[in-house]
């Protein structure tokens, strides 16, 4: 076994994990998770030098999945929703918590410009480089696409900060 191969498989133990749960919370795609995880490792078998040279294995994976997310999201079909209350098997799921089901809906409302860098640095901790690497834009456009993600979230979840006493941003 090469390397390479190593190395890669060793991302795969690492990463995997992280980037199957990137594809299952993109609700269209959460079905094809582990097609999509594998089309993401052979792009990056495929892409061997680029990702040797890569700063950051990490991110420049995450980059490879989001192109792979973006290019199946354009094939698909719209389909029949799910029934309420019911997972893919038909079982019966429980109410979830409706202070979550509020920061969901928030989250989906924001902008894909600002929902993106959110979604990669809360749920899958990258750093400001990695999500600007990820994301092809500079460092600073990741900083500012956050902040104001975190105030349209403020005012989507709290649209009266008056009546808490004080808002997040009072917090430097």
């Amino acid at each position: 076994m090469s390397e390479f191969s190593q190395q890669l498989e060793r991302h795969y133990l690492e990463l995997g994990p992280m980037l199957r749960a990137y594809f299952r919370r993109q609700r269209p795609l959460a079905a094809a998770a582990d097609d999509l995880l594998q089309e993401t490792f052979l792009r990056a078998w495929r892409e061997r030098a680029r990702f040797a040279a890569a700063v950051s294995s990490r991110a420049y994976l995450f980059g490879i999945a989001r192109h792979v997310a973006l290019d199946a999201l354009r094939r698909l079909r719209p389909v029949e929703p799910l029934e309420p209350g019911r997972d893919v098997a038909g079982e019966s799921v429980p109410d979830p918590d409706e202070r979550l089901l509020a920061m969901r809906r928030a989250i989906d409302a924001l902008p894909e410009a600002q929902r993106e860098p959110l979604v990669l640095k809360l749920q899958h901790e990258l750093s400001y480089a990695e999500i600007a690497d990820v994301l092809g834009v500079p460092v600073g456009t990741v900083r500012s696409r956050l902040h104001y993600a975190i105030e349209r979230l403020q005012a989507l979840l709290n649209p009266n900060p008056a009546a808490c006493g004080r808002s997040f941003t009072d917090e430097a």
